[in-house]
């Protein structure tokens, strides 16, 4: 399969799902006092798809796979 848009990268597709799960996981009542923490968590998991999506953006494989290593 043809790679045309970083959504067609198969790991964004599970990183979007990831972060699916754990938007659904913290809206529970055990998240409902600690909104930092929660908040830490979502962004955390929405990072990994927006590092993806960035390097894929960029010029050359060698920035690309750059932003894959990227740790916030």
């Amino acid at each position: 399969m043809k790679i045309e848009h970083f959504e067609d990268i198969e790991v964004w597709q599970e990183a979007r799902e990831l972060c699916k799960f754990v938007f659904e996981l913290t809206q529970g009542n055990g998240f409902s006092n600690d909104y930092r923490f929660r908040d830490q968590i979502r962004a955390a998991a929405g990072s990994i798809m927006y590092n993806i999506a960035e390097g894929y953006e960029r010029d050359g494989n060698k920035e690309f796979i750059q932003f894959l290593y990227e740790k916030d």
